[in-house]
């Protein structure tokens, strides 16, 4: 038969060291995994991001193939948001019915190529061999009818886009983090592929 000091025993709750040491070991294990879970959140959300840009320079060569015109890209920010979209009227603004994404609002299109002083390195494609300079963010990139990326020159009138490129494009995106950029290769074919920084090389 149990004793009733038995069982008073077997109810009886933890300890303050025992809660003390558990509490302890919780703290350590978040500090170690929440910081990793945020480097990958941020990872994930500028990727994504790039991917859907990405994916809308493609929609806009699509466009200016099918509808025989030469589309441009644009780039603002409204409202603290950092939005990308095709001009389809050629008017340098974003009007209504123009495709359009919003980036996330850590994410933002960066001033131009990183300089790799406190920064990335910038994206050297290999596999184009032509000797011009490559575009970034301080050229405007825009489709012909042909469906082929050309640097669009505003200071002519109308403006041009001489087929082929002198050489491809890179387009660079930023989030908070010192590390935190991805880029968006534009081939000279007109092909695209999202690029990662992971701290020492574009992957």
């Amino acid at each position: 038969m149990i004793s009733r000091r038995d069982r008073k025993r077997g109810h009886a709750g933890f300890s303050t060291v025992e809660l003390v040491v558990a509490l302890a070991i919780i703290l350590i294990v978040g500090g170690l995994v929440i910081p990793n879970a945020q480097q990958i959140w941020f990872d994930m959300e500028l990727k994504s991001y790039t991917a859907e840009t990405a994916h809308l320079f493609q929609q806009a060569r699509i466009l200016a193939a099918k509808n025989n015109q030469t589309y441009s890209l644009g780039f603002r920010v409204n409202n603290g948001v950092q939005q990308v979209w095709v001009d389809l009227n050629k008017n340098g603004s974003l009007d209504a019915g123009e495709p359009v994404i919003d980036l996330g609002r850590s994410i933002y299109a960066a001033s131009g190529a990183p300089s790799g002083s406190g920064q990335p390195s910038a994206f050297s494609y290999t596999l184009d061999t032509t000797s011009g300079t490559p575009c970034d963010n301080t050229c405007t990139l825009a489709y012909s009818p042909r469906g082929l990326p050309c640097k669009y020159d505003t200071t002519t009138t109308p403006p041009t886009c001489n087929t082929p490129a002198a050489s491809y494009f890179v387009y660079y995106f930023q989030d908070t983090r010192p590390n935190g950029w991805s880029a968006l290769l534009v081939t000279k074919a007109g092909r695209t592929k999202s690029l990662m920084w992971n701290g020492s090389s574009w992957h």
